[in-house]
């Protein structure tokens, strides 16, 4: 675990004491402070990671401090401790810059993960602004990801780890996630980045066209080969094969890419030399191969071959703090690509686009921004630019009265609390115990919150 710089911001001694014998032990070097206007000098003159502040304290308050913390540094990390632990609190806190809050009295078990999820992520922060750095200097643009979220962050980690390496890699993730852009990222990153990258979409190719597409074929093969053709194998010696959708392989191409993962050599149809390739070989899928491999459709052996590194993308609808980063991105590229002024998106519009439950994920908001680019009359982004006019879909809205006016942040925070919650609730099969490790939740809030929101 990473050590962290903590100061600890809290007028009650004890508690003060407390916390900072508890992190002191845990490995991290700690400060404290009694009052807002010392934890400001100790912020002047020192670099913390962490701040821990009491929300309210006599003078200068928990969250005047917090913004003058962020003001000095825009990279701490901050967490709320209060007696008041309410929505209203947590909005005004993440409003300010807080990463996070914690009710009074403090649980150390749950005080002790949430600080370990922070460290985790600096590191992964830390890491990938190396990995960004690289591109920058490469002068690659195609590689970026856009996102704030600790999921998408740790999969951009994930794939600089493995970049070096020769390691095979199987993307999965459902259609439009960006499991091209993953593989762009693999391989503009690794040792072969000025080598060719190929793409193949083996669902787009007709089945009697796949393998010589893949491995190319001599002249007088088969009917209408007039001439010797080169396939991607080959055009990607010394870079990167990518086959998306390799779901669809037949299994006659199946054996011969097999071959090809073992032995790095194959043959052109109706040739009869063995050629070798120094190519790396990754794929990615929407299907289920090992559903696929139980029903005898897709090899074993080739699974695991292709198999080495796994990485899973999560759809849009389970990462939504990333829709408002898309949507800034997007917003910006379409309003240059077609020469319109386009200053922003109205808060209505925004809300709108925020709930949506996108079954054509990152690929079918791109193609809502575009559409309302090309058709918006103002320089705003209205509602009555978007396909859809109606808020959440059925299978997505909260089954509690919100408390907060739609379009507001606070109804924002308990709308995708809410989403988060169900989707941990369903993926750890109600159990509670397992939905709440996958929150980083005890299982009294959990329990809290479920009652909260009327989940059963």
């Amino acid at each position: 675990m990473q050590e962290l710089d903590i100061l600890i911001a809290e007028d009650e001694p004890f508690q003060r004491e407390m916390l900072c014998d508890f992190l002191s032990e845990e490995g991290h070097r700690v400060a404290g402070a009694g009052n807002g206007e010392d934890a400001l000098r100790l912020l002047e003159g020192n670099y913390f990671d962490l701040l821990l502040l009491d929300f309210k304290m006599p003078g200068l308050s928990g969250l005047e401090l917090l913004k003058e913390a962020k003001r000095l540094n825009p990279s701490i990390d901050a967490v709320i401790l209060t007696a008041f632990g309410t929505i209203e609190t947590a909005v005004e806190a993440m409003k300010a810059g807080a990463s996070d809050y914690i009710a009074k009295p403090i649980d150390l078990n749950q005080l002790s993960i949430l600080i370990n999820r922070i460290a985790q992520h600096r590191t992964l922060l830390r890491e990938n602004e190396i990995l960004k750095q690289e591109l920058r200097e490469k002068g690659v643009s195609s590689a970026t990801i856009h996102h704030v979220s600790p999921k998408m962050a740790e999969l951009i980690n994930l794939a600089g780890r493995i970049a070096p390496s020769h390691a095979t890699v199987l993307i999965q993730g459902e259609t439009g996630v960006g499991k091209e852009l993953f593989a762009r990222l693999i391989h503009h990153l690794s040792p072969r980045a000025e080598r060719p990258l190929i793409t193949v979409n083996c669902a787009a190719i007709p089945e009697t066209l796949l393998e010589s597409e893949l491995f190319g074929h001599e002249k007088g093969a088969f009917t209408g080969a007039t001439q010797r053709r080169i396939g991607r194998f080959e055009q990607a010696a010394g870079g990167t094969l990518f086959l998306d959708e390799i779901g669809e392989l037949t299994l006659p191409v199946q054996v011969k890419l097999l071959r090809f993962a073992q032995e790095r050599e194959f043959q052109r149809i109706g040739g009869e030399r063995t050629i070798k390739a120094d190519v790396r070989i990754i794929s990615a899928t929407h299907q289920d191969l090992e559903s696929k491999v139980k029903d005898g459709t897709f090899r074993e052996d080739l699974f695991y071959r292709v198999n080495v590194v796994t990485m899973k993308i999560p759809p849009l609808r389970e990462r939504r703090e990333d829709i408002p980063v898309l949507i800034d991105h997007f917003v910006n590229h379409f309003s240059r690509e077609n020469r319109k002024e386009i200053k922003g998106v109205s808060r209505e519009a925004r809300d709108l686009l925020i709930k949506y439950h996108y079954p054509g994920n990152v690929r079918e908001l791109e193609n809502i921004i575009e559409r309302a680019i090309v058709i918006a009359r103002g320089a705003v982004l209205s509602v009555e630019d978007l396909p859809f006019q109606e808020a959440l879909p059925s299978n997505a809205t909260c089954s509690h009265d919100a408390r907060a006016p739609e379009g507001t942040l606070q109804h924002t925070l308990e709308s995708t609390e809410f989403q988060m919650i169900k989707d941990a609730m369903e993926k750890a099969s109600c159990n509670q115990s397992q939905a709440a490790k996958l929150l980083g939740l005890n299982e009294r809030m959990l329990r809290y919150k479920l009652k909260k929101y009327k989940l059963k």
